[in-house]
């Protein structure tokens, strides 16, 4: 069942009319549906976890709220990607974490600070079969964006 679920989210998620239009409204009902269940019901969702990532604007000094997708490391570390819908520019999520790396993740029910590292090289080369594995939605977005996707690996700063 999972599996059949998987498939059908990947399918919907590299149409492109949702490509075009997610950006418009998942964060917004990501965003709801976080603050609704304290983050439990996207948190634990076996297909796709998901993070309420909140960053420094790069430009503002302000307050970021971003939900992304997430894969949870066996260490306690959580890795995003910045796909931004297969959109032809990196996301500002991206932008903000490379200016100010220190950000807030909400995930499972707890806000927690973090740090980002953006991976490059043999860093990213490492992590990103593994982000494939589970959502193979990345490699479309490669090819349809035509740029590098960025991937932060988030740790905990307890």
């Amino acid at each position: 069942m999972l599996r059949v679920l998987r498939l059908f989210l990947h399918r919907l998620a590299a149409a492109k009319w949702f490509m075009k239009a997610g950006p418009k409204f998942m964060p917004q009902l990501d965003r709801t549906v976080h603050r609704l269940t304290r983050g439990r019901l996207l948190s634990n969702n076996p297909v796709i976890p998901t993070l309420i990532l909140v960053t420094t604007g790069a430009k503002s000094g302000q307050p970021r709220s971003t939900p992304l997708a997430c894969l949870p490391e066996p260490d306690g570390t959580l890795l995003v990607v910045g796909s931004n819908f297969g959109q032809d520019h990196h996301p500002a999520w991206s932008g903000n974490l490379i200016k100010t790396p220190r950000a807030t993740a909400s995930f499972r029910g707890k806000d927690f600070p973090v740090t980002a590292t953006l991976l490059t090289g043999a860093e990213r080369e490492a992590a990103w079969p593994w982000l494939i594995e589970r959502w193979p939605l990345f490699d479309r977005y490669t090819e349809v964006s035509g740029r590098e996707l960025r991937v932060f690996r988030l740790t905990p700063t307890r």
